[in-house]
């Protein structure tokens, strides 16, 4: 049927296929519990959904006194979303089903300097090959794109990315769409990595208010409001590796400023004050290893960490002060209930973490840390591939969005989802 749902049904049936999304053994009577519907408004959105080849029988629950009640599920079958995490030095790719269950998983190096061509390109070799040998005979109903840098949420385009030349413009949304027919959408990577922790850990779903805070090459955090992540008004709200610091007034960051907390506090910055450090012999264990194998990186000076380098250790925890000291403000501001830290220089565990946290107690409110919980991020860097599988659904499952292509059955073919009004996922 073409057209769209009317708008007196579309959040109704949004609710009920929410409640059967995301609770298993859903029964019509427990749906009138959760959704807070009549029965017979439940009744008629469940034959509508089952219409539509969105909602299935899953047998019959357990009888409270009367007659068994159907279990109702989402037809997770029903197609495959991409999800597609490029990082500064590698990527993640993945299929995955309706439900998010990811069906298909490849890792690989690359330089993500080597520019969109030559990134892209890959990246489309390996979803075709997904495609062909795990949903042969499935539509893809959306990809999901992470990628380390700014983005213009509502557009798709990366904005001026630091360590990212030639992607600034670099329509994304636009080749994937044509390739494969089918809405694309393209956030920053630590949105992601904050979006796949809230659908992965029930911990962080509990805490529904959220700060995650990757330390890696570069520094940024994602923020999750009352269960949805929060993007800001054009899509860069938690980019608080650019953010001055005292420490860092002398010093450039790759981004043509000074004084950022990623020019002192990245993974970059490690690598090159270790680098120092081996070299004018304040450290031994890093001189070692410099000697040994030519570079120094940021994992080395863990390394050196853990071999009790007494310098190797202040320098992870001047990491961990600076970037707790920035994180503080940030709880003081936002007073989420659990700070979640991500990110492979948080790989040196306390020698960073505990830093970390010192500082955020310290300097927060004490009223905004009553009840605050901060601890490594539980996915690592498969969160990410969640988070872009996730990106795709929540976006396709919105109220808005799902009145647009519910009536026929299927958002595949319709790449124009993407464009126009943001869904529900950003705010």
């Amino acid at each position: 049927m073409a057209g769209s749902v009317p708008a007196d049904r579309i959040d109704s049936l949004a609710a009920v296929l929410g409640a059967i999304r995301t609770h298993r053994g859903m029964t019509q009577p427990l749906l009138t519990q959760r959704v807070g519907l009549g029965r017979s408004v439940v009744a008629a959105r469940v034959v509508e959904l089952e219409t539509a080849g969105l909602v299935v029988n899953a047998g019959m629950a357990p009888s409270t006194g009367g007659r068994q009640p159907r279990q109702l599920r989402l037809r997770a079958e029903a197609g495959v979303v991409a999800g597609i995490s490029i990082g500064a030095t590698g990527m993640e790719i993945g299929l995955a089903d309706l439900s998010g269950q990811v069906i298909a998983h490849v890792a690989e190096q690359i330089d993500v300097a080597d520019g969109p061509e030559a990134v892209l390109g890959r990246v489309e070799v390996l979803v075709d090959a997904q495609l062909c040998e795990y949903a042969a005979d499935q539509e893809v109903w959306g990809l999901g794109v992470g990628v380390p840098g700014p983005v213009e949420f509502a557009s798709g385009l990366p904005v001026a990315p630091p360590i990212m030349p030639g992607w600034d413009g670099y329509p994304i949304r636009e080749r994937f769409s044509r390739r494969w027919s089918a809405p694309t959408w393209v956030d920053n990577d630590v949105n992601l990595l904050a979006l796949g922790e809230l659908r992965t850990n029930p911990g962080a779903a509990d805490a529904q208010d959220l700060l995650y805070v990757k330390i890696g090459t570069g520094i940024g955090a994602g923020l999750v409001s009352g269960g949805r992540l929060h993007r800001g008004s054009n899509g860069c709200a938690g980019d608080i590796g650019h953010v001055a610091v005292a420490e860092a007034e002398n010093v450039i960051c790759r981004c043509g400023n000074a004084g950022c907390l990623e020019a002192v506090a990245g993974g970059a910055a490690l690598a090159r004050e270790g680098r120092r450090l081996a070299e004018t012999g304040a450290s031994l264990v890093m001189a070692d290893i410099l000697a040994s194998t030519g570079r120094l990186t940021a994992a080395d000076v863990t390394v050196a960490a853990d071999r009790g380098d007494a310098a190797a250790r202040a320098l992870l925890a001047r990491t961990g002060r600076l970037v707790g000291t920035t994180l503080a403000t940030l709880v003081s501001f936002y007073n989420p209930a659990l700070v979640v830290l991500g990110g492979g220089v948080v790989n040196a565990g306390d020698h960073v973490l505990a830093a970390i946290r010192e500082s955020v107690y310290r300097r927060s409110l004490p009223l905004a840390t009553r009840t605050l919980r901060s601890e490594p991020a539980s996915g690592g860097e498969a969160a990410s591939l969640a988070g872009a599988v996730h990106l795709v659904l929540d976006e396709l499952f919105e109220p808005r969005r799902l009145a647009r292509w519910l009536p026929s059955g299927s958002p595949a073919g319709r790449p124009e989802l993407a464009a126009g009004e943001a869904a529900g996922s950003a705010t």
